[in-house]
Formats: structure tokens, C-alpha cells, sequence
């Protein structure tokens, strides 16, 4: 029988079994001799036999809680980050198996752990590489095509396509910062560097940032005063996320409509609404608008690129924040950004 393979199992079945065999060879002398008082001192016998095996097993199950917690020591160092944590596994018995176990799931959990790492170190480097090759003909491409904008100033068909090649360009440039931002994030390269800031400065800054849209375009840009609160989080990045959702409400709103931006707080939750009255999200559309590159075919934009919505998603969820979306079509959209709020206890 397996049970029998742990020697301290084995010798415990033993001591038991002579403990036993002790009791029945007294009881029969103490009856086959017709000794005086023999049922006093079987009942005697049979008392001390099991004082003498509830020790046996009282000792037997101590060492055994000392092994598990010991093994259950070891297994909390590990999630704690002590990666050279192992249990002890240098007897037989199934226990000890299962311990061989858990030592090898360690081992392999920290080979994925070291080869994460070194791709995420890899793709950082490739990402920094693939930046800087793109950059550089980017530029260039915009500087020759300003010299040529200045030469056709004559020939309005060929400035007029000029125009168009600079907007292709800036889509490109945008494309290319996107998907280098929503990458670094996927790689976990970028280290959020979080500090309290203001609410309203934070969200006044969007808003100046996209006023001179607005106003180009004839929309409007509203921010709702409130109680402020100190918000922790990286400014920059959630920056980028909040203006993401008010640069894809700008691209889907008509002159003369409006795009509101607003804050709540609660006793342990920051809420940020942006709310417009644009042309709303078709049900179909719902489930899909945080994937990347999606287009609805619903949809009259033509700028996307369908990288806004799932960057601001990450860089939302990397400030262990949730952000959820109603929408009606023809009625406008509202995304509710939920934050909380550090406590001292």
C-alpha cells in the first residue's frame, strides 16, 4: 500500500499494532492465570494502552502540522516575492510527492517569470528602436512637404493635395504614438509615476486642449464646477485617457452641439462623466468599441483609426479604474470613469 511508503506512517502502524498486541497477550495471562482482580487490571491495562497511543499519535500529527506549516511558510514567502522559496521534500509518501510538486510548479512558474521578463525587455527595446526609425522619416516627409506647400502656392490643385498628404501624414504620426502608447502599456515597460493632483486643473487642462477645435467647429466644451478632491494618479497619462474620449465625442458630435465634462465624488469613489449630445453608439456597436482598430459600420467617421477608446481603457485600468458607456443612437453618449479613492485607516 502506498500509505505505507512514509516510514513515520509505517513505524506509527507499528508502535500501535505492538501497543495492541501488548494489551490482548496481558489481558489473556491476566485470564488464563485467574489472577485476583484481573478485570481491574485489564481495564487498567487497556487505559494505559491508549494514554500510550493517543501519544504516539498526538506526537505523530504534531510533526506532521510543523511540515505543513513550514510548507504553507514557504508558499507565502513565494507570493511574496521570494522566488528561491522551497519546501522541503526529502523523505517519501504522498505528502512529500505533493511537495515535490508544488517545487516544481515553482520552478517552472519562475522560467515563464524570467522569459516574460525578457521579452517585455526585448519588445521595450524594439518598441524604443521602432520609435525613433519612424520618427525620422515622418519628419522629414513633413518638412519636404511644407517646402513643397510654399512652392505650388501658385497651383491650387497641387496645394490642395499637399493639404491632403499633410493630414495622411499627421494620421500616420498619430497611428504610429498610439500604437507605440497602447504597446508600452501591453508590455507593462511603463511605471505609472502617480502623485495627488487636482481634479479640476486635470480636467480643465483637457478642456483647453480641445477649445480651439471646438470652437473652429463651432461645438462646445463645457466643465461642470465642483467640490475638487486630490486624485492620485499619472497626470499625463490620465490626461491622454480623459482627452481620448472627448477627441472621439468631438469626432462624432455636429456644429452646434455640446460635449460636458464633470466630476463626482463620494465618501471612497471619484467618478469623471463626459457626457455630448453627437450622434451616439448603435447597440451593436456597444459590446465592440473598446477593441482595437473597430469600425462600425454605422459609423461616418473616416479619421479614426480605432485606437482612442481601447487606449484610454488600458491607461483607466492601469489606475485600477473601470469606465463603462450609455448610448443612444441620435440621443448622444456618456462614459462614467470610476476611481477609488485612497483611504487612511
Amino acid at each position: 500500500m502506498k500509505i505505507f511508503v512514509n516510514q513515520k506512517i509505517k513505524c506509527l502502524f507499528v508502535s500501535i499494532a505492538l501497543c495492541l498486541l501488548a494489551f490482548l497477550s496481558a489481558a489473556m495471562l491476566l485470564i488464563s492465570f485467574d489472577v485476583k482482580y484481573a478485570a481491574f487490571y485489564v481495564l487498567l491495562s487497556g487505559l494505559a494502552i491508549s494514554v500510550a497511543i493517543l501519544i504516539l499519535c498526538y506526537r505523530y500529527f504534531s510533526e506532521q502540522n510543523k511540515i505543513m506549516e513550514d510548507a504553507v511558510s514557504q508558499i507565502t514567502g513565494y507570493l511574496s516575492g521570494d522566488k528561491d522559496a522551497r519546501i522541503e521534500c526529502d523523505d517519501e509518501g504522498q505528502l512529500y510527492r505533493l511537495f515535490h510538486e508544488v517545487n516544481t510548479l515553482v520552478s517552472i512558474l519562475n522560467a515563464h517569470a524570467e522569459n516574460e521578463t525578457n521579452s517585455k525587455a526585448f519588445l521595450k527595446n524594439t518598441i524604443s528602436d521602432i520609435s525613433h526609425q519612424l520618427k525620422t522619416p515622418l519628419a522629414a516627409l513633413n518638412i519636404y512637404n511644407g517646402i513643397l506647400q510654399e512652392e505650388a502656392a501658385e497651383f491650387p490643385t497641387i496645394k490642395e493635395f499637399l493639404t491632403l498628404s499633410e493630414q495622411e501624414l499627421d494620421r500616420i504620426e498619430a497611428l504610429v504614438q498610439s500604437l507605440l502608447k497602447i504597446t508600452k502599456l501591453d508590455a507593462g515597460t511603463i511605471c505609472l509615476e502617480k502623485s495627488f493632483t487636482s481634479v479640476s486643473q486635470l480636467l480643465e487642462s483637457v478642456r483647453n486642449q480641445f477649445l480651439f477645435r471646438a470652437q473652429q467647429e463651432n461645438k462646445t466644451i463645457t466643465l461642470s464646477e465642483g467640490d475638487d478632491v486630490p486624485f492620485l494618479c499619472d497626470r499625463s497619462w490620465m490626461t491622454e485617457a480623459v482627452g481620448n474620449i472627448v477627441k472621439n465625442a468631438l469626432d462624432h458630435m455636429q456644429a452646434g452641439d455640446f460635449v460636458s465634462i464633470a466630476w463626482r465624488t463620494f465618501p471612497s469613489m471619484l467618478q469623471i462623466i463626459i457626457k455630448d449630445n453627437g450622434s451616439g453608439i448603435h447597440p451593436e456597436d456597444l459590446p465592440h468599441i473598446f477593441k482595437r482598430f473597430y469600425r462600425s459600420r454605422f459609423s461616418k467617421d473616416t479619421q479614426g483609426i480605432g485606437l482612442g477608446l481601447p487606449l484610454a481603457k488600458a491607461i483607466i485600468e492601469a489606475h485600477s479604474g473601470t469606465i463603462e458607456v450609455d448610448s443612444q443612437p441620435g440621443a448622444g453618449t456618456t462614459f462614467t470613469l470610476t476611481f477609488l479613492i485612497p483611504t487612511k485607516l
